[in-house]
């Protein structure tokens, strides 16, 4: 039996995890933005329950298990969250990490080693911390680690987050995914500090792989051992699904189908691209577009029941518990 998974209702038997969206996130949103000016369009308890409803539409389709990906930087809020955990059928996984791609806020660049206010790193306590005894001082553990990187590389900055998500993978064994630049090839420098780092390239996914249309690229991330995050279906305006499904049949008939995981990178509000954007310029950017839509795609293109059960079961599965 694979090992448990900690989820906002409690830890869940890998073998139970099912079919597993591993990149998406309920709410993003920014805090002291927030505070100071509101979104019109956003209304906490009509965002809860549209979340509610989604989430379940989602068990009714055979999804069993969700990964949130929201961390620091994207307005994680662990009981907003927990609210709707606590009302669907769907398990939720926690994240912790930071989303910082290119500089850290003020309060990371001047705490930690070496720094104005000079002690241990608060990214590795806030990882670790989240990971071991749970988050904000709940008792909800995360159960990924998200990190970035985008065009500028990896920054000292960001060479200091990937430094510290090393640290909490080699302590307590819960795997690393990125938010990377696939225009730039960017998951080719996110292996090489990992690696460097110490951490199994077989326990990262490299994020946002799907956008690539370099199948050398991609093939080398996964010669490497990484999973490929295809993780924006929907996502219209950065890449086309046409072209997402392209290369995923190529690399399906080279013989990846065990380093891949399929997702949206979806949100049921985000201030960035709030629900009025999203309708008019990415309709089909949510967590039920795969099962609408690309996977009865994939399987009219003869993508048989046992690869589709590998992308959507037993890698997620692997993953998130390191097993077999």
């Amino acid at each position: 039996m694979a090992r448990s998974v900690p989820t906002f209702t409690g830890p869940v038997d890998g073998d139970e995890l099912g079919v597993t969206l591993v990149h998406e996130h309920i709410f993003v949103t920014d805090p002291e933005l927030d505070v100071n000016m509101p979104h019109p369009e956003w209304d906490e308890q009509v965002a809860i329950e549209r979340a509610v409803a989604s989430l379940t539409d989602l068990y009714a389709r055979g999804v069993r298990t969700v990964v949130d990906l929201t961390v620091i930087g994207l307005g994680r809020d662990v009981r907003r969250a927990a609210e709707v955990a606590s009302r669907v059928p769907v398990r939720i996984v926690a994240a912790t990490g930071c989303y910082a791609a290119s500089v850290l806020p003020p309060f990371f660049r001047l705490n930690g080693p070496g720094l104005v206010v000079d002690g241990p790193d608060p990214l590795v306590d806030l990882f670790a911390g989240d990971i071991e005894a749970g988050i904000a001082g709940t008792r909800v553990r995360a159960g990924m680690i998200k990190i970035a990187s985008d065009g500028d590389g990896l920054t000292p900055d960001v060479s200091r987050v990937f430094a510290a998500a090393a640290s909490a993978h080699l302590r307590t064994g819960v795997p690393i995914t990125t938010h990377s630049d696939a225009a730039a090839r960017g998951g080719i420098a996110q292996q090489d500090a990992l690696a460097h780092l110490g951490v199994p390239l077989d326990r990262v996914v490299i994020g946002h792989s799907g956008d690539s249309l370099d199948l050398s690229y991609l093939r080398s991330l996964a010669d490497r051992g990484s999973f490929l995050g295809f993780d924006r279906f929907g996502m219209e305006h950065v890449g086309r699904d046409a072209d997402r499904i392209r290369m995923l049949l190529a690399l399906l008939d080279a013989g990846y189908a065990d380093r891949i995981v399929l997702s949206h990178d979806a949100a049921v509000f985000s201030r960035v691209t709030p629900p009025s954007w999203r309708a008019a310029h990415a309709p089909n950017w949510h967590m039920a577009h795969l099962f609408e839509t690309v996977l009865p795609q994939l399987r009219d293109a003869g993508v048989d029941d046992v690869t589709l059960h590998q992308l959507m079961v037993v890698n997620p599965r692997r993953l998130l518990t390191g097993g077999a």
